[in-house]
């Protein structure tokens, strides 16, 4: 008996054609993102592990897939997001680059645990970052540019949902005072209106009844008459939803999960595939700031796209015919046939034939037959 190849749990092998089908989606998004002007950038898998997440001031946790330099003996970690990576090439090795400088990056990453809803602990990642602004029209770019790559990869009926990850604490720190602005964060988080009454914070139902469509979304909050600085928030808010008109866009402004170091926005990205809804989210972002060594605090905001669903979706799979070529074909009718979009492959042996090798199409001395 031939013993099974057992891999870690969380890790795959990508076959084709899906392997192939990963490579052309990320190179899609790349592609997209280097049209709109964005460098692209290639940080290393590890870092030290101390480092990894001080460029955005939070810790990384439970989240790092940890291992030992075998050369120092320090505590090297797996980067689980490539953000905190653009973020410290920017502060230190393009700290001198004119801003905003808008970088680009795509890759692998490893996180320590998947999810229940996405076991896999190894995922390849795309995204494009704006640093030195945070402002509406930043937003607008990098939201607009999001949508633009996923369409570029097929994905239709693409949503966003904009969420205020720092609202809570604003209110909590003006005019709704509470004793514990975490607990009642945590109370929203879990949707639990008793919880916010037993708080003393029965005022912050008003954001759970404030989600919904950005319209209806915008109104409620509106209504709530809040004074500055929060009025102002709401209202860079709008002039996004106005710029974005031609979106379909939420907002739930008692979300925060996931958005552990966003600032004044953050944003999840949804779609579908065939008329399917793909059934988590394939991308999200915000506005952040990138902490330097000397503690000044730059802004910034970006976007992160998930690429192996969408080609477990279907997405990015080559459309090239293959085209079977026996022993004997001319090296140039083989170099014509790839000029012209197609996959050759030729026969090694005399057993070699079209359907053995995989090919629908084959040359017959004069033309493509299939």
């Amino acid at each position: 008996m031939v013993r099974p190849a057992l891999l870690p749990e969380g890790f795959r092998d990508r076959l084709p054609p899906e392997a192939e089908a990963v490579a052309t989606l990320l190179r899609t998004v790349l592609d997209t993102v280097a049209a709109h002007g964005y460098a692209r950038v290639q940080p290393p898998l590890a870092e030290r592990e101390a480092e990894l997440g001080r460029w955005l001031a939070m810790p990384a946790g439970t989240r790092l897939f940890r291992v030992v330099d075998p050369l120092s003996g320090d505590g090297l970690a797996l980067r689980p997001d490539m953000t905190a990576q653009v973020a410290r090439i920017a502060a230190t090795r393009l700290a001198g680059h004119p801003r905003p400088l808008r970088l680009a990056y795509g890759g692998t990453t490893v996180r320590a645990r998947g999810t229940e809803l996405d076991p896999a602990r190894e995922r390849t990642q795309a995204g494009a970052e704006i640093i030195g602004d945070d402002g509406v029209l930043a937003c607008v770019e990098v939201i607009s540019l999001a949508v633009a790559s996923l369409e570029a990869c097929g994905v239709g009926g693409v949503t966003v949902e904009l969420v205020l990850p720092d609202l809570v604490a604003e209110l909590a720190a003006g005019p709704w005072p509470v004793d514990d602005s975490e607990a009642v964060a945590a109370a929203l988080d879990g949707r639990d209106r008793g919880a916010l009454a037993g708080l003393g914070a029965p005022a912050y139902a008003a954001l759970l009844d404030a989600a919904g469509p950005a319209g209806t979304a915008l109104s409620r909050l509106r209504a709530l008459d809040l004074p500055e600085p929060v009025a102002g928030r709401i209202a860079r808010v709008g002039e996004l939803c106005a710029a974005l008109a031609a979106t379909p866009l939420r907002i739930d402004p008692a979300e925060r999960h996931g958005f552990a170091f966003q600032s004044w926005l953050g944003f999840a990205v949804f779609g579908e595939v065939g008329g399917v809804p793909l059934r988590q989210e394939v991308g999200r972002g915000g506005a952040y700031a990138v902490l330097h060594a000397d503690g000044r605090r730059e802004p910034a905001v970006g976007f992160s796209l998930y690429v192996d669903p969408l080609a477990e979706a279907g997405l990015g799979v080559s459309s090239r015919r293959r085209v079977f070529l026996p022993l004997g074909t001319p090296p140039e009718v083989g170099a014509r046939l790839r000029a012209e979009g197609h996959a050759t492959v030729a026969a090694l042996a005399p057993a070699d034939t079209a359907e053995r090798l995989g090919c629908a199409f084959a040359w017959d001395g004069s033309k493509v037959t299939g």
